[in-house]
């Protein structure tokens, strides 16, 4: 049982490090490389769509195990440790709240809508 508890608290410890980095990338005193890596980083694991389709086994969990951590590790590694902590505080504080972002959900939107748009193109034709 100690296992699946260690496993619990490091998924909290991720979604508490994503918020953090979602912060960071908004925050002026991060310097430009941190805020793109972080905001990709960010972008990425708040996001429905996957570089590795969750459908193919065993490598679709691969860049939700693996990817993305790193990710997380290398943004982290980027910003000065004093604004991290100050970033992972007012995620902690924000926990119950999601970054919500209307232009992130009509990216996200429309290239659904293109897929499906020439999924119905390819079988038309």
């Amino acid at each position: 049982m100690q296992v699946f508890e260690r496993m619990c608290q490091w998924a909290r410890t991720l979604r508490r490090d994503v918020l953090a980095l979602y912060l960071a990338a908004r925050d002026p005193r991060v310097p430009w490389y941190a805020k793109a890596v972080a905001a990709c980083v960010a972008v990425y694991a708040l996001s429905p769509i996957d570089l590795i389709p969750d459908v193919i086994p065993i490598l679709g969990y691969l860049d939700d195990m693996v990817i993305v951590p790193l990710g997380i590790w290398f943004a982290i590694q980027l910003i000065p440790p004093w604004l991290l902590e100050e970033h992972r505080q007012a995620a902690m504080a924000r926990r119950q709240q999601r970054p919500r972002s209307w232009v992130g959900a009509a990216i996200i939107l429309s290239l659904w809508g293109l897929a499906g748009g020439a999924m119905v193109w390819w079988l038309m034709h």
